[in-house]
This record gives structure tokens, C-alpha cells and sequence, in this order.
């Protein structure tokens, strides 16, 4: 199934070209929260000036991925929405459906509130708001599976191209900086409160962060139809829960182990055939030595592996959605950025992300996303030359 579009927003550029700056300088617009109060100091990436036309209150997740989804259609040139069946599969966590704290307070003190923050939550469906906005008219479904519910989107748009439920999908996550989460993460001891370093020997834990990645998938015939083509495709998807513990992996890694085999085996690849590998990497001391020994195991010490989380933060449901486009950006382009943060190889993990941008040549990359609850999922995209 060929991608055809492209869109992305987190701190690291409000569009693929700014981001793609910023990870070849090095760039990591990380700082202090400023989108909600909160006592606590742990750094955040979040989004800057988001434009007028986008802002809706209370509802930023929304934002965030309608402008991912404008940049996407845009770059696949789809504008005649209605002709076709066009599907919607968001993953997200926090969907703007958090924001009520606000109202449980002012019921708490008073016994009664405005229902603002209900008629927000009831309308703040991801997948069926960006659905009517567009006015498309196929399948709606939005994923909550924890961090993995962007690459699980990914993975449900391929499944419905393949059983001919639409022509065309719109897939990815979206996810906004919230309280909740906040406060949450830091609750468990996992946030560093200095900036994140995926994979390093010294890592403390993760930053979180917000945006939306969006690519529209689309069959080939589909695309022929319309007058474009691309040299971007979706080959394979695996998913599988291990079941081991509420918030942290398997030391097996099986669940992730399970999703790797079952993508390479749909798109009928073997793990040499991958140029590079875009992992989880949160810089968390249990997913990073969990992973890292996984993909060191399929394979082997010397492929080429980064995390982007060190430009991003931890866009929890975005996550997968995000990374996913910047592994589609690196196999165009021919590139992958340092690894943020990374400095000291950790002894008990086999092999090291690059420290350094480097180039990256091959037909097939792999992009992981591990979540909270066992979930583990791999999205694998390949490159056709053009001729």
C-alpha cells in the first residue's frame, strides 16, 4: 500500500521540513511546562505557536491533528475527499478527553458545574472529529492502546486496504501535554529531570511531549486513479501483548520479539533487508535494556538504530504516528539524525544508536513503539525507486 502523505507537528517543527532542520542540527527544543500549572519540574517538549485558525479550546489533541492531517493531505494532493472511501484510524491516549479537571472541581465546591467540559468530551472523538471536519465517508476508529496506539492505527489502515474497507486511509496519532500524564509519569519515577538519553549508560528516564503524525495510506490502483504516485509503501505490521506486567515489558521482550517477526514475515523480508531501525527508546532504564537486547537478537549488532525521542519527547498515543513519518522521511532521504541525548554506551545492551547523522541506504526501515499493559507493536515501510 503506498504512502502517499505526509504530515507532522511536535517541538521538533511544526512541518516535516522544520524537523528535519532540527535533527540535522542537533536541535532539542525542550524546556519548562507552560501550558498548565503544576508544581512539578520536569522538562517538557511542547508544541509553540500554534496557529489561530487551529486553536480550539480545551480540545488541543484536536488541533494538533488537523494540522498533521492538512499537511498530509496536502502532500498526497487529495482534495476531492467525498469521491472516495476514505477511512480515519487515530491513535491517541489523552484525546482532549482530560480536560475536565476543572469541571470536577467546580462540582466538588459548588454541586454544580457548566457542562462545557462534557460537551467537549462528547465531541472529542479523535478519528470522528478529523472524519466530519474532512467530510470523509469510510471507516472511523480511534485507537487507545496505551503508547502503541499510533503504530497500532497504522497497522489497522493496512488491514482494512487489504479486506477492500476503503480506499484510502488516514492513519497516525495525535496526542496533547496534559496533567494527567504529568503527573502521572512522575508518580512512577520514570520522568528525567534533565533532558532524556535514550539508550545511554546515564539515562534517568523520559521527557514527555505532544504533536501528531499523520500519513495517508492509500492502494495502488487507488493512487493510479488519481494521478500520483509515491516511492514510500506500507509493508508490514505486528502486534502482540506479553501480558507480564501493567507498566513495564517482558525481560524476554516476547510480546516486541512477536511483533517484529510478524511484520517482516507480511511484508516476506528478512531482518537483514532493514536499513535502520527507528525504536521505542524512551530512555526509561527497563524498555531501553528490554528493547535493545530484542533488536540486537533479530537483528544482530550492527544495524543502524536512533531514537527520535531525544527531539520529541514521549508523545505517548503520538508516538507511533510521529515516528512512523520521520522512518518514512529517513528511507526518502536517505538519512537518520544522532541519537539526542546519547553519549555512553550501556554495557548490558548489545549495540548503540548512532551518534552522529548518518546515512542510511536500503529498500526497508522498522519503526517500534512498546506501551503500558504488554502492548508491543512494529510498523514496517519500504522504498521503490521511481523510475
Amino acid at each position: 500500500m503506498l504512502i502517499t502523505g505526509l504530515g507532522v507537528i511536535s517541538a521538533a517543527g511544526n512541518n516535516l521540513s522544520e524537523t528535519l532542520d532540527s535533527f540535522a542540527s542537533g536541535q532539542r527544543n525542550c524546556g519548562p511546562l507552560t501550558l498548565f500549572p503544576s508544581q512539578l519540574p520536569y522538562p517538557v517538549f511542547e508544541v509553540k505557536n500554534l496557529p489561530d485558525n487551529y486553536y480550539l479550546e480545551g480540545r488541543r489533541t484536536l488541533s494538533l491533528a488537523m494540522i498533521a492531517v492538512d499537511q498530509a493531505l496536502a502532500d498526497a494532493r487529495l482534495s476531492d475527499i467525498p469521491k472516495y472511501r476514505i477511512g480515519v484510524c487515530l491513535g491517541t491516549t489523552v484525546a482532549s478527553q482530560l480536560n475536565d479537571l476543572q469541571f470536577y472541581m467546580t462540582y466538588r465546591e459548588k454541586n454544580s458545574a457548566p457542562m462545557t467540559a462534557a460537551d467537549r468530551f462528547l465531541k472529542g472523538n479523535l478519528a470522528e472529529y478529523v472524519s466530519r471536519r474532512i467530510g470523509a465517508r469510510g471507516p472511523q476508529l480511534t485507537v487507545v492502546n496505551a503508547c502503541s496506539s499510533g503504530t497500532d492505527a497504522i497497522g489497522v489502515a493496512l488491514s482494512w486496504l487489504k479486506s477492500d474497507l476503503c480506499d484510502i486511509v488516514i492513519a497516525g496519532g495525535a496526542d496533547e501535554l496534559n496533567h494527567i500524564p504529568y503527573c502521572g509519569f512522575s508518580s512512577l519515577g520514570i520522568v528525567n529531570p534533565g533532558l532524556c538519553a535514550p539508550f545511554d549508560r546515564d539515562r534517568k528516564g523520559l521527557n514527555l511531549g505532544e504533536g501528531a503524525g499523520i500519513m495517508i495510506i492509500e492502494k495502488q490502483s487507488v493512487a493510479k486513479i488519481r494521478g500520483v504516485t509515491s516511492d514510500l509503501f506500507l509493508a508490514g505490521f505486528g502486534a502482540s501483548g506479553d501480558a507480564y506486567h501493567l507498566t513495564a515489558p517482558s525481560p524476554e521482550g516476547i510480546g516486541l520479539k512477536a511483533s517484529l517477526r510478524s511484520a517482516l514475515a507480511e511484508a516476506g523480508i528478512q531482518p537483514g533487508e532493514i536499513a535502520f531501525i527507528n525504536a521505542h527508546g524512551t530512555g526509561t532504564l527497563d524498555n531501553d535494556l528490554v528493547e535493545g537486547n530484542v533488536l540486537a537478537d533479530i537483528f544482530g549488532q550492527a544495524v543502524k538504530m536512533l531514537s527520535t525521542k531525544g527531539y520529541t519527547g514521549h508523545t505517548l498515543g503520538a508516538a507511533g504516528g510521529i515516528e512512523a513519518a520521520f522512518t518514512a522521511a529517513g528511507l526518502r532521504y536517505g538519512w537518520i539524525p544522532a541519537s539526542a541525548g546519547f553519549e555512553n554506551r550501556d554495557e548490558a545492551i548489545p549495540l548503540s544508536p548512532v551518534g552522529e547523522k548518518t546515512s542510511v541506504s536500503g529498500q526497508y526501515a522498522i519503526s517500534t513503539s512498546l506501551a503500558f499493559g504488554g502492548n508491543n507493536a512494529a510498523v514496517l515501510l519500504g522504498l521503490e525507486n521511481i523510475k
